[in-house]
């Protein structure tokens, strides 16, 4: 299925970053929560790690995630055969989105919501627990706004709009 006019099921979001350690995996566990059904959040990285960071974990179960599921994976688990096709590709970091990413099937709707990198605070944890909880609340409101979008009655093009309208607003907000 891929976004269409009318459209009332499900609206399967990939978010795709280089190591699919935080940001994406943030943004999958957030999604899936805030869209209550309405919504199902995936992750993946272009060279994931293999491993989730415990403060991407623990900020996901702060904002009651489930993250059992959670795991680091290769978007080549995207574009195999039988794949639940992705309604929607969001790249959550620049690396991620300058790369050739293979070819999508169901040809989603694509953005770039890039976000600073958590993993590179540095300090205590304290305060790497807060550069998660920001990066955690950058997503939050561009999902939300994402959640606002009128699936059923704009084309892709037009969603894609809204994306890319939700990354610019959002991170305006995020520099003040």
């Amino acid at each position: 299925m891929s976004v269409q006019p009318g459209s009332c099921s499900a609206v399967n979001v990939l978010f795709l970053c280089t190591h699919n350690s935080a940001r994406s995996i943030l943004a999958e566990g957030l999604a899936t929560k805030l869209g209550e059904g309405r919504l199902i959040g995936h992750s993946a990285g272009s060279h994931p790690s293999g491993t989730v960071n415990r403060h991407a974990l623990e900020t996901l179960r702060e904002r009651g995630c489930h993250v059992a599921a959670l795991r680091s994976k290769s978007w080549e688990e995207f574009v195999q055969p039988g794949t639940i096709p992705m309604d929607i590709v969001i790249a959550v970091c620049d690396s991620a989105a300058r790369e050739a990413c293979p070819v999508w099937p169901g040809a989603p709707v694509t953005a770039n919501w890039a976000c600073r990198d958590p993993s590179a605070a540095s300090g205590d944890d304290r305060t790497i627990a807060l550069a998660f909880r920001h990066t955690a609340d950058l997503i939050t409101s561009r999902l939300r706004r994402l959640l606002s979008i009128p699936f059923g009655t704009l084309s892709p093009a037009a969603i894609a709009g809204e994306l890319n309208a939700i990354a610019r607003e959002i991170s305006e907000t995020e520099k003040a």
